[in-house]
């Protein structure tokens, strides 16, 4: 399963692509669009084989400089879309 996510205008990226497992229990790939490169390359090959939640837990809050959100904090935000409209 692939979800596109059109991130906030508060950070440097425009998207995430997120590919789940079959079951939707683990994170397959995560990709980003724009954004530091190294950076979110780095963020997705650490988010290969974790589950939603665990992503969730470490990665939302963080923010980016003086702004209210970050390209990491994007991400699970995009993983709790997902989640809930799996759950609707």
């Amino acid at each position: 399963m692939t979800y596109q996510f059109q991130t906030s205008d508060l950070v440097c990226s425009r998207m995430i692509e997120i590919e789940l497992d079959d079951r939707g229990e683990r994170v397959k790939r995560v990709q980003f669009v724009g954004g530091c490169p190294g950076n979110l390359a780095g963020i997705g090959r650490l988010a290969a084989g974790m589950t939603p939640e665990e992503l969730i837990d470490r990665l939302q809050g963080i923010r980016c400089g003086g702004k209210p959100t970050s390209c990491p904090d994007q991400l699970a935000t995009a993983l709790r879309e997902i989640a809930a409209k799996k759950n609707a």
